[in-house]
């Protein structure tokens, strides 16, 4: 079973910052690739940001230039540095990670609990 914990999230004011960090563990074999979600009240669950096992990157149009996503292959853990944070960020975000479980079995989505990011005056 593979889990993942995040952490960093907080209250912060518009124009502030704000690290997310989500740390993989358990029983597995390899994990392709690694992305960030969020799902603020009253709308469905987005992509943020996601990175790949080679460090490709994709972002979506809001945040692009504000947010960075990286990943530390060795350590199993992913990271999203968001800048000049805006009242519309607010929302529940969550780690995705698809891995495998052995050489053998396909890969499949594993989710973090979430955390919530609130960006108030």
């Amino acid at each position: 079973q593979v889990q993942l914990v995040e952490s960093g999230g907080g209250l912060v004011q518009p124009g502030g910052s704000l690290r997310l960090s989500c740390a993989a563990s358990g029983l597995f074999f390899s994990i392709n690739a690694m992305g960030w979600y969020r799902q603020a009240p009253g709308k469905q669950r987005e992509l943020v940001a996601l990175i790949t096992s080679g460090g490709s990157t994709t972002y979506a149009d809001s945040v692009k230039g504000r947010f960075t996503i990286s990943r530390d292959n060795t350590e199993k853990t992913v990271y999203l540095q968001m800048n000049s944070l805006k009242p519309e960020d607010t929302a529940v975000y969550y780690c995705n990670a698809e891995a495998r479980r052995t050489v053998v079995s396909r890969s499949l989505d594993y989710w973090g609990q979430g955390t919530q990011v609130t960006v108030s005056p």
